[in-house]
């Protein structure tokens, strides 16, 4: 039975509102994912199916810790999972006792493994990632740029992503030039996977879009299972995200969104606020609930946050409070470089931790840029205090963790040239440069993939014997390898080493093939393990990445169906991946650790004591906002980071900062003006104040104790 009574009365209006349009304004702290939960067990608990429920929110993240949330709601034989592959059908939902609670692009995936090859594709395309899309346009560049002529791909890549997302309204497409570009690199990128039989993040949801719209039926399908709908962090959505919920809502009318116009921070990336903002226009019947009272912050920083977000004028008013009582005021320190300023926050952190026993892992330092972590990384290490740096290298972005999926990415499908020329001479089989080259443009001649054209005798008879051998060669190494992938008992192909049948699924005490054993055996034969050893010259660099590739293949057969073949396996293995893009910060950030984190990456967390560094015009407000006209964006970045301290807040800026080896002078940004002047502490209002006798003698006791 579900406990509405702990629930404030805001919260349990917004639980038990279950039909039609409802917009939960949550503010920051106000405990929206367990509105979000309850509202699922509640739903469930006035007889709703579970298979009629679907729950989308951004990161796999989120969706983990509610779906975790939900599962100890409903009773146990009612346990919610993610819901398998291919499971958007037209069979009855009652029989389906699982809600949906993924991200936007895991549900389109599921629904394009289903109906996909209604548009002309196979059921087993591969989905690239930021890596993977990057390698394609650079190909298409390649092809289009003047000779000499340098091109930011990963900046193409994002103009492009905005374009096709539905952002062709933007300012920046308003210049004639800029527009072709995009048009034209629209054509070549979309027609470059095509080919390959591959979908990017941006396809996932486009082609769900192409498919409601050219084939009725699915989408009828869908609308009927999925009856009531609840899309968390609804102010992130874009447009073409807006259309797939619309599409899927407006009949039946059951669509509960929860957002904070206030918290739309990602403009840059083609979020519209406006799907919030103008919900009315839409759904003119919807019934707007506020979360205002927060479990997070003190009122001092709530108040402060509270004054700065009401100079946007074009918002949805509301108050945050908290029963937390006052606190301390908010400190603002004026530093004369970011050096000294670096060097000031470690001593902070240190004192408090050496004579108030507050762990490292309670600070959170919050900058606008990357580059602002370098002097606050250097102090740590000199102080040797343990920091955490949420955006640094990604273990999926190690060169030998790329190349295995590269590799797993070609078994599944040949036809994916970018993977495919990723790790056709890795390591070295004689497949040089220029032979990749050549075979390219004759792919591009013959209008088929670069694996097709290897297998085309009137190709390979143009190069030299040893060439000719190496394609060959390679040609055979992965048909062999990708014949075991179609076994269940490993009936044919290469022997591959099996795990017992009762670690694995296998009847009757039959071993059974594993996805572990077959990726180990296809790396060994291509000698990648001896590739590693050789190109690092430390020893215990090149042991590092052969223990990263053999963890990381360790995990390959969690995923696949118990009774399923190792193709399916695969299939779903390349797919948790793809897919899971925020499962790195959230595994490495564990530990008693200093967070240093950009501002755009703290919305959804929340620490004991936070110092926002570097609040200096040109920074926050960032320079751009001036000319792109997006100051009202800057100010909810600022208060999303003040919003996330719980206890105390420290704020600073610079009169010089380095950057190209020079101290460049820096001015105070123009929202420290916006915070009221009684909840402001300045340094020098405090920073000599005495200490009484006793309080000295204590903090020396406590320190002694620490140092210990």
């Amino acid at each position: 039975m579900l406990d509405l009574g702990t629930l404030n009365p805001q919260q349990r209006l917004a639980v038990e509102t279950l039909n039609g349009p409802v917009l939960i304004l949550a503010g920051a702290g106000t405990g929206k994912t367990r509105v979000i939960t309850t509202r699922i067990g509640y739903l469930v608990a006035k007889g709703i199916a579970p298979g009629n429920i679907l729950g989308v929110t951004f990161t796999n993240k989120a969706a983990r810790e509610m779906q975790a949330r939900v599962t100890r709601l409903l009773p146990k034989s009612r346990t919610p999972h993610l819901a398998p592959r291919g499971s958007v059908d037209s069979r009855p939902s009652t029989l389906d006792p699982r809600p949906t609670i993924c991200t936007f692009h895991s549900l389109c995936a599921r629904i394009l493994r289903q109906y996909i090859d209604r548009l002309g594709y196979k059921r087993n395309f591969v989905i690239y990632d930021e890596s993977d899309q990057l390698g394609a346009i650079k190909k298409i560049l390649a092809g289009i740029s003047a000779k000499g002529e340098k091109t930011d791909p990963a900046a193409i890549l994002s103009l492009l992503s905005r374009f096709r997302n539905g952002g062709e309204r933007a300012a920046v497409f308003a210049d004639p030039s800029v527009r072709a570009m995009a048009q034209h690199v629209r054509k070549r990128y979309e027609s470059a996977l095509r080919a390959c039989n591959a979908v990017d993040f941006d396809d996932l949801i486009l082609l769900v879009l192409r498919l409601f719209t050219e084939h009725p039926d699915v989408l009828e399908a869908c609308r009927a299972k999925y009856r009531y709908v609840m899309v968390d962090e609804y102010q992130d959505t874009n447009a073409a995200q807006f259309q797939l919920v619309h599409l899927l809502t407006v009949k039946h009318r059951n669509l509960c969104v929860v957002g904070d116009d206030d918290q739309s921070i990602y403009g840059w990336r083609g979020a519209e606020i406006a799907n919030l903002l103008d919900m009315e226009k839409h759904f003119p019947e919807v019934k707007v609930i506020k979360l205002e009272q927060n479990y997070r912050s003190t009122n001092t920083i709530l108040t402060a946050a509270n004054a700065l977000i009401k100079n946007n004028v074009r918002r949805r008013a509301k108050q945050l409070w908290s029963q937390k009582g006052h606190g301390d005021k908010i400190s603002v320190h004026h530093f004369t470089d970011d050096e000294e300023e670096a060097r000031s926050i470690v001593a902070q952190i240190e004192f408090a931790r050496m004579a108030h026993g507050v762990p490292w892992a309670h600070n959170a330092i919050l900058f606008r840029t990357n580059q602002q972590s370098r002097p606050l990384e250097t102090a740590m290490r000199q102080a040797n205090v343990r920091y955490h740096l949420i955006g640094g290298q990604s273990f999926f972005d190690r060169r030998e963790v790329r190349d295995l999926l590269a590799y797993l990415k070609m078994f599944l499908n040949p036809n994916d040239d970018v993977s495919l020329l990723r790790i056709a001479n890795v390591p070295a089989r004689g497949l040089s440069d220029v032979t990749m080259e050549r075979l390219l443009g004759a792919s591009h001649e013959r209008k088929a993939s670069v694996f097709a054209t290897m297998k085309n005798p009137a190709v390979t008879v143009t190069f030299q014997a040893r060439t000719r051998e190496a394609i060959e060669s390679f040609v055979a190494f992965v048909a062999r390898t990708r014949a075991t992938l179609h076994t269940h008992e490993g009936s044919s192909g290469s022997p591959l080493p099996a795990a017992p049948s009762h670690a694995t699924g296998g009847a009757h005490g039959v071993a059974r093939p594993t996805l572990q054993g077959w990726a180990e055996h296809f790396l060994d034969e291509a000698g990648y393990y001896a590739e590693l050893r050789r190109s690092e010259k430390d020893r215990e660099a090149a042991e590092n990445r052969g223990r990263n590739l053999k963890d990381f293949i360790a995990t390959m057969d969690a995923a696949r169906p118990a009774s399923g073949s190792l193709l399916e396996g695969l299939e779903a293995f390349l797919e948790d991946v793809s897919l899971d893009t925020d499962r790195e910060d959230e595994e490495e950030n564990k530990g008693d650790a200093v967070t240093l984190i950009t501002m755009h990456s703290c919305k959804g967390l929340e620490f004991p004591r936070v110092y926002i560094v570097g609040l200096e015009d040109g920074l926050l407000p960032h320079s751009r906002s001036k000319t792109e006209g997006t100051l009202d964006e800057e100010r909810r970045l600022f208060y999303v980071a003040v919003t996330r301290a719980m206890q105390t807040l420290a704020i600073s800026h610079c009169g010089g900062r380095k950057k190209y080896g020079q101290v460049l002078p820096c001015h105070p940004s123009p929202f420290l003006q916006e915070l009221p002047a009684e909840l402001v502490e300045h340094e020098d209002e405090h920073t000599h104040r005495p200490v009484s006798a006793e309080t000295g003698r204590s903090l020396f006791a406590a320190m002694r104790k620490a140092a210990q």
